[in-house]
Parts: structure tokens; sequence; C-alpha cells
């Protein structure tokens, strides 16, 4: 019966480790410049998740659930702007930009909001069932 608890407490994990990256997505959509000050733009962040979690308590809740496996930067995820203005511009006029839909962020932040409410409901579930059962054998 833990393992059931671990199951929802690594994808309530996994899901708040989706949404900081999401949120630093969006923070970052018009970064153009690194902390050194060079023109390099900010990479979209993607969580990767990988089954199992080797952070559970039971050896049931190991072999299921889910972990983050890394946090990877998109290195393709990059749009150039012509503005030949600008102090960062190329020889050509364009400014990189990170390739960050603000809007696409927000349904992903919508879409693991929504996964970790549903991992909240099932170990809440868990924990009841846990109790009733104790209340049956008292």
């Amino acid at each position: 019966m833990y393992g059931t608890l671990d199951i929802s407490t690594s994808g309530m994990i996994a899901q708040r480790t989706r949404m900081a990256a999401i949120a630093a997505n969006i923070a970052n959509a018009e970064t153009v410049l690194d902390a050194q000050g060079n023109v390099n733009p900010f990479r979209k962040r993607m969580v990767m998740f990988t089954p199992g979690d080797p952070g559970a308590s039971t050896r049931a809740g190991q072999t299921m659930g889910v972990h983050v496996s890394s946090i990877e930067g998109d290195p393709n995820a990059i749009r150039l702007r012509y503005m030949p203005g600008s102090e960062y511009a190329d020889e050509n006029g364009y400014v990189p930009y990170p390739d960050i839909s603000p809007a696409m962020e927000q349904i992903n932040a919508m879409q693991a909001a929504r996964s970790y409410e549903a991992n909240v409901v099932a170990a809440e579930t868990t924990k009841q069932m846990m109790a009733q059962a104790l209340r049956l054998l008292a």
C-alpha cells in the first residue's frame, strides 16, 4: 500500500520540476545575453521523465512511478529577428532570440498543474483507503 503513495509522490515531484522549468522558459523568453554579457540566447528547458522511482522507500515503489532523468536545453530553439539597429545583431542584422512560445508554455503549465492535482487526489484517496482498512482491523 505504501508503494502506491510512493508512485503518487514521485509524480508530484516530477510535475513540480516540470513547472519550474516552464517558469524559467517563460521568464527567459526574451533573454538574449548569457551571464557574462555575451550574445547567447536562453535555451528552452525540457524535462525528461523516466519510469521508476529510485528514491522510493519500498521496492515496489522503486519499480513504479516516475522520476526526472534529465533537464535538457534545446539547442535548436533559436529564432532570428531582423533588428539591424541592435547592438546584438550579427553582420546580417539578425539577433538570435529563444524560440519559446509563451502560449505553449502556458498550456504545458496547465497540463503539469492538472497532473500534479491528479497525483494529489490519488495520494489522498490512498491515505483514506489505508485509514479505512485500519479501522476495519481495529
